[in-house]
C-alpha cells in the first residue's frame, strides 16, 4: 500500500508515518512544509528505510502538490497538514484560513484522478463547539465552532463531504479527540506542563480550570486512523475519542504527580506551580466524544490508560530535553502573561 501523508512531521503525522513505515512496512510520501510544528527529527525511526520518503513541501503550492500526487499515485492520502494551535489562531487567523481550508481544497484537487481509493481528511472535535455538563458530540453533530482554529478546521470538513458529494472523492473525515504523547509541540497543556514542573515553573491555566476535554493517546488515534486508511468506506465519518475526560486542573495535577514521582518527592510537592491566568476568548467549556461508530464498525478501543500514559509521557519529555530545544520553543503559552495570575491553583 502507497500512502500520502500530508502534515507526516508534525505531532499526530509523524506518529502515523512512523506506524505506517516501520511496523507496518507500507510505502509512504511524507509531505511536510517543516514549519515551526514540524521537524526532520520527529521521523528519525524512518531513516535509512527504503519504503519513505520526506518532501518539503506546502499544500497550498497547488500545482506541486498536484504534479507529486499525479507522478507518486498513492493508492490512500491521509491529510493531517494543519495549523492547530488556537492561541496561535487567535492572534493570527489570516495563516490558519491559508492552510486549514486552501490547503485541504488543494489536497482535495490533488487527490482527484491521481486513483487514491482512500482519502482520509483528519479533523477536530473543536468543529463541534462547546457542550453542556451532558451528552456527546455524535458524526450527526452540529459543527459550530468558536475559534479561528475551530472555524478553519469545520470549513475544511465542509469541503470533504462537498467534494465526495459533488465529485465522487473517495474522502473520509474523522474528527478525534485532544491527543497527548511524545513529540508534541511544548506549547500545548501537557508537553508544556510536564517541561514547566520539570523545572520548577509556574503552570498556567485558563480560567477556573474546569474545562472538560476527551484524552486519547497519540498511538491510539494513529491505530485508528490506520483502520480507515485500510477499510474506511469513502463517503462516512468518524469521531475518535477515548472515553477519558478530565478537567485541565485534573490533567495538570496528574502530570504533576508523575513529576513528583519521577523526582521522588511526595505526590502533591508541585501542586503550588499551578496558576490561574485571564480565559482566553471563545473557550468551550466541555468536549465529549461518541466513538460508537469506529468501536462498532472496527473493534476500536483505546488501549492506553491516561495515567499510565501521562507518566510514559512525561518519562519521554524529561528523557528528550534535546528535542524540546531543538523545536524553539522556551515553555511560554502565548499571549499569557504569568505575573497577572490570579495565584496559585487550590
Amino acid at each position: 500500500m502507497k500512502i500520502l501523508v500530508t502534515g507526516g512531521a508534525g505531532f499526530i503525522g509523524s506518529a502515523l508515518v512512523r506506524h505506517l513505515v516501520c511496523d507496518l512496512q507500507y510505502e509512504v510520501c511524507t509531505v511536510d512544509k517543516l514549519t515551526y510544528a514540524g521537524h526532520r527529527a520527529n521521523l528519525s525511526a524512518c531513516d535509512g528505510h527504503s519504503n519513505h520518503r520526506l518532501v518539503e513541501l506546502d499544500v497550498c503550492e497547488r500545482d506541486a502538490l498536484r504534479a507529486l500526487c499525479a507522478d507518486w499515485r498513492p493508492d490512500a492520502i491521509a491529510h493531517l497538514a494543519a495549523e492547530s494551535h488556537v492561541d496561535r489562531s487567535i492572534d493570527a487567523p489570516a495563516e490558519f484560513l491559508h492552510t486549514n481550508v486552501l490547503g485541504t481544497f488543494n489536497v482535495l484537487e490533488a487527490a482527484r484522478g491521481c486513483g487514491a481509493t482512500r482519502v482520509l481528511h483528519v479533523s477536530t472535535d473543536e468543529v463541534y463547539g462547546s457542550l453542556g455538563e451532558r451528552g456527546a458530540f455524535d458524526e450527526a453533530s452540529p459543527r459550530e465552532p468558536n475559534s479561528p482554529y475551530s472555524a478553519t478546521k469545520a470549513a475544511a470538513d465542509h469541503l470533504a463531504r462537498a467534494w465526495h458529494k459533488t465529485y465522487g472523492a473517495p474522502v473520509i473525515v474523522s474528527n478525534c479527540s485532544n491527543n497527548y504523547g511524545p513529540y508534541q509541540h511544548p506549547e500545548k497543556l501537557i508537553p508544556l506542563a510536564i517541561r514547566r514542573a520539570l523545572s520548577d515553573e509556574p503552570i498556567p491555566l485558563y480560567g477556573d480550570g474546569q474545562q472538560v476535554r476527551d484524552w486519547l493517546h497519540v498511538d491510539d488515534h494513529v491505530r485508528a486512523l490506520t483502520m480507515l486508511l485500510e477499510r474506511g468506506a469513502p463517503g462516512s465519518a468518524y469521531n475518535i475519542g477515548a472515553r477519558t475526560e478530565r478537567t485541565n486542573l485534573e490533567v495538570a495535577q496528574t502530570v504533576l504527580h508523575a513529576v513528583a514521582a519521577r523526582r521522588g518527592l511526595a505526590s502533591d510537592a508541585l501542586d503550588h506551580l499551578l496558576r490561574f491566568v485571564a480565559d482566553r476568548p471563545g473557550h468551550d467549556r466541555r468536549y465529549a466524544i461518541d466513538p460508537s461508530r469506529i468501536e462498532a464498525d472496527f473493534g476500536f478501543r483505546a488501549r492506553h490508560d491516561f495515567d499510565d500514559g501521562v507518566r510514559a509521557t512525561v518519562d519521554w519529555y524529561a528523557d528528550n530535553a534535546a528535542w524540546c530545544e531543538a523545536v524553539g520553543y522556551g515553555g511560554e503559552r502565548l499571549g499569557l502573561n504569568l505575573s497577572a495570575a490570579s495565584g496559585a491553583a487550590r
